[in-house]
């Protein structure tokens, strides 16, 4: 049996989130076409006949411009440390740049570092050949595994690939721990999925959703509250699950973008944020979604702790 921890890191956008989802095969982590989606560490556990490996996926490495990015940026950089294996998350679709250079030097002193070629699947065959030579020259790569996080290919190596670069060791956690996530970091993540999805330019950046009431009528004996440790997602819950959350914008001529004509956008938000989480918790929600003015938030460390972008020795 093996063990240990492996942590997803990259550049924005390079696909971290959506390769975790796809390896733990439940969406753990939020995706968007806008970067830095990511805020903060997330742990998701896979479970194999021959060992368990602890997925981190971490916050994309970028310039931090915001206290908030500071800790985002910190989280990334930390887990190279704290890891047994670094999986370093590629776009290979995009030409790299001064960014990327600084990422591979991070992972220099990495005990273990592979190189993860995502998003194969939007390009030819023929021009990865001569890309996987010139990533070879760039770092003494404990492996190099091309793959797409979006249809699946190769992905099943990959696992083996992580999984071979292990100690030998009992699993960490128990066969049914999924993840450290709370339930209500799980639910305010998703609402702001769809904030993500349904707004525009610049407005993603400063918007975030703090869960305000949490409100659990639900009658199942076997589930933990406080994290979703228990993979039950579709057990025999009963009852009703309230929720009010705030989406915060940074400034008043925000407001009105996120409501919309009428409340038109924000009943969107809400009615698919919804489903997502009734989906995700097989459980009935009441959603209640409220636009708050909150200046200069990304720069509020105690609003940061309680959005959950702690820093790393939290």
């Amino acid at each position: 049996m093996k063990s240990g921890f492996v942590s997803l890191v990259g550049r924005p956008n390079a696909g971290k989130s959506s390769l975790l989802n796809r390896i733990v095969g439940v969406k753990l982590a939020i995706v968007s076409d806008k970067p830095q989606t990511t805020r903060t560490r997330i742990l998701g556990v896979k479970n194999y006949p021959d060992g368990q490996v602890v997925f981190v996926d971490t916050p994309g490495v970028h310039r931090p411009l915001h206290r908030m990015n500071v800790r985002m940026m910190d989280a990334a950089v930390d887990s190279i440390r704290d890891v047994d294996v670094v999986g370093v998350v590629v776009d290979v679709s995009e030409s790299q740049g001064a960014g990327t250079k600084y990422l591979v030097d991070l992972v220099r002193d990495a005990g273990a570092a592979v190189l993860i070629l995502n998003k194969i699947d939007l390009m030819k065959k023929t021009r990865l050949l001569p890309i996987l030579d010139e990533w070879s020259r760039k770092h003494a790569w404990a492996d190099i595994v091309p793959v797409s996080a979006k249809t699946g290919d190769n992905v099943d190596r990959l696992e083996q690939v992580l999984l071979g670069h292990l100690s030998e060791g009992e699993p960490l956690y128990p066969t049914d721990y999924l993840t450290d996530q709370p339930e209500r970091v799980l639910v305010a993540e998703m609402v702001r999925e769809q904030v993500l999805r349904y707004t525009r330019d610049e407005l993603p950046f400063s918007t975030a959703v703090l869960v305000d009431r949490f409100e659990d009528d639900r009658n199942n004996d076997d589930r933990n509250n406080d994290d979703r440790s228990k993979d039950g997602r579709k057990g025999a819950e009963t009852g009703l699950l309230r929720v009010y959350c705030s989406i915060l914008v940074e400034r008043e001529s925000q407001k009105p973008i996120v409501i919309g004509k009428g409340g038109e956008l924000i009943k969107r938000i809400g009615t698919a944020a919804r489903e997502e989480i009734e989906r995700f918790f097989g459980v009935r929600l009441f959603l209640d979604l409220r636009v708050t003015v909150k200046e200069q938030w990304r720069d509020d460390d105690r609003l940061l702790d309680r959005l959950g972008v702690r820093q790393p020795d939290k």
